[in-house]
C-alpha cells in the first residue's frame, strides 16, 4: 500500500484513509472490502452481487478473493438454484474484523459526534460534507467540517445590509434576541477547532478543512440556498448540533 507523508506543525502524518474504501488502511488485498460488503450486507449473496457492491477490485478478482475466504471458513458458500451465494460466517473467531471494517466509516462519525458534543462550547450544528461524506474521497481527500458556531459580540446578522425593511429589521432582532459568545467563549472556541486539525489527521491520515461561520451567517446561506448550502444540504452528515438548522433533510449515518 503506498502511503504519503505530509508534515502538519512539528507532526508528521501519513495519508492512508480511502474515504471510498478505508478498509485499504488495513490491507491493500480485496479480502478487506469483500469481507466488509458480507458484513454489512447481512444476507447472502452472489459473487457478481459482492462485486457489484465493493469499491474496488474486479470481478475476478472479488471471485478469487471469496474462494480464498471460504477456504478459510469465514465466509460461507451455499447453492441456491443455480447461483451459489456466499454470506459472513459470524461464528468464525474472525468475524467481529470483518464486522469492524464494514463499520470503519461509522466509526468516524462515531468520533466526530463524541468529540464535538464533549466541547464547550459546543457547535450550533455541524456536519461532515464533501467527498468524505459523499464516500467519493480517496488517499488524497480532505475531509471538510462545517462547524456553526453562536455569533460573538458586535457580529451583524447579513440581513441588515438587504435593501427590504423587513430584513433590516430582522437583522437587528436577531442580533438582539441570540445568544452570544463572550470574548472567553470565542478563545476557548478557536482553541477547540485548532485542536480538530490535530485531531482528525491521527484518527484518519487525511487533512481537515474547516468551514466556520456563525448562525447568522449560515441562516443566510439557508435563505439564499448559496452554492455551498446545496453542497452541504445534499450530502451532509450530521456530527453536531440541532437538526433544525439543516433543510428538510438530516444528514445519513
Amino acid at each position: 500500500m503506498r502511503v504519503q507523508a505530509f508534515r502538519l506543525d512539528s507532526h508528521v502524518y501519513f495519508r492512508i484513509a480511502d474515504l471510498t474504501d478505508p478498509t485499504r488502511t488495513v490491507t491493500a488485498t480485496l479480502d478487506g472490502p469483500v469481507l466488509a460488503v458480507l458484513a454489512g450486507v447481512g444476507k447472502p449473496l452472489t459473487a457478481g452481487e459482492v462485486a457489484a457492491l465493493t469499491p474496488r477490485g474486479s470481478e475476478i478478482g472479488v471471485r478469487k478473493s471469496l474462494a480464498r475466504l471460504v477456504e478459510q471458513g469465514i465466509v460461507r458458500a451455499t447453492e441456491m438454484g443455480r447461483n451459489r451465494v456466499h454470506e459472513l460466517n459470524r461464528e468464525h473467531v474472525a468475524a467481529p474484523v470483518a464486522e469492524a471494517l464494514a463499520g470503519l466509516r461509522l466509526a468516524l462519525w462515531k468520533r466526530f459526534r463524541s468529540t464535538l458534543g464533549s466541547w464547550n462550547p459546543k457547535p450550533a450544528y455541524g456536519c461532515v460534507f464533501g467527498s468524505a461524506a459523499r464516500g467519493d474521497g480517496d488517499v488524497h481527500s480532505d475531509i471538510d467540517l462545517l462547524l456553526v458556531r453562536a455569533p460573538v459580540a458586535g457580529e451583524a446578522d447579513p440581513r441588515r445590509g438587504s435593501p427590504g425593511l423587513a430584513g433590516v429589521v430582522a437583522g437587528y432582532a436577531s442580533e438582539l434576541t441570540a445568544v452570544q459568545l463572550t470574548a472567553r467563549q470565542a478563545s476557548k472556541w478557536a482553541r477547540q477547532v485548532e485542536q480538530m486539525h490535530e485531531l482528525v489527521p491521527a484518527w484518519t491520515g487525511n487533512p481537515l478543512q474547516i468551514v466556520e461561520m456563525s448562525t447568522f451567517e449560515w441562516a443566510d446561506h439557508r435563505r439564499r440556498h448559496t452554492p455551498l448550502f446545496t453542497e452541504i444540504d445534499r450530502d451532509a452528515i450530521q456530527v453536531a448540533g440541532e437538526t433544525s438548522l439543516t433543510s428538510t433533510r438530516t444528514g445519513h449515518p
